[in-house]
């Protein structure tokens, strides 16, 4: 990390409001960069889709497009699949995310899946937002349209955000309403912005 140049990642389980943490933290003035995002970006460059078709035959359609649906079926529940696939798209991203917040004293990425492929090594600091799994179930559910049960097996693919050590994290508890939750977010970047400023 160089200095002057500090780069923090938001993250948290499906449905914990990361998203709502980083579009208040939008509103503040700083940066803040999406992985999901700079993906949908890169499926638009000629060379990654490239990378991807060499290591997985097939999964680009005749029109020079992603077939989604094909590769969702290659690395379903095939682990080394994932992790090739992780070795793609993961160095891509954090370029990516490092070229954007190249020149900025202090930037956010709001990475979803941040533990589980170990990528808070690539920031100075990292923000956890944790809210009650049933209300994290509700909003899911409601939002993407699904039953209970198909959103219950989702969390269940992710880390276990009831059951981890968040101490050396910025840790937001999403458990009230918006203004509650816009008011922790601007306490922590204030928390941020003397120790990093």
């Amino acid at each position: 990390m160089t200095q002057n140049n500090f780069k923090f990642a938001i993250t948290g389980g499906i449905g914990s409001g990361k998203s709502t943490v980083a579009e208040i933290i939008r509103r503040q003035n700083y940066a803040v960069f999406s992985c999901d995002a700079i993906y949908e970006e890169l499926l638009q460059d000629k060379e990654f889709l490239n990378n991807l078709s060499r290591e997985f035959d097939g999964v680009v359609k005749p029109d020079g497009t992603l077939d989604r649906i094909k590769l969702s079926e290659k690395v379903f529940n095939d682990k080394a699949a994932l992790e090739r696939l992780n070795a793609i798209t993961h160095p891509a991203i954090m370029e990516e995310v490092f070229k954007r917040s190249e020149g900025l004293k202090i930037s956010f990425t709001e990475v979803p899946l941040l533990f589980e492929s170990s990528l808070e090594e690539y920031f100075d600091g990292v923000i956890v937002v944790l809210r009650d799994i049933n209300e994290r179930i509700e909003a899911v559910s409601s939002r993407d349209k699904i039953d209970r049960e198909s959103v219950v097996l989702r969390i269940k693919s992710q880390l276990n955000y009831e059951n981890n050590d968040f101490a050396k994290y910025y840790v937001i508890h999403n458990d009230g309403k918006f203004d509650d939750l816009e008011q922790k977010t601007v306490e922590i970047l204030k928390v941020i912005k003397s120790k990093y400023l």
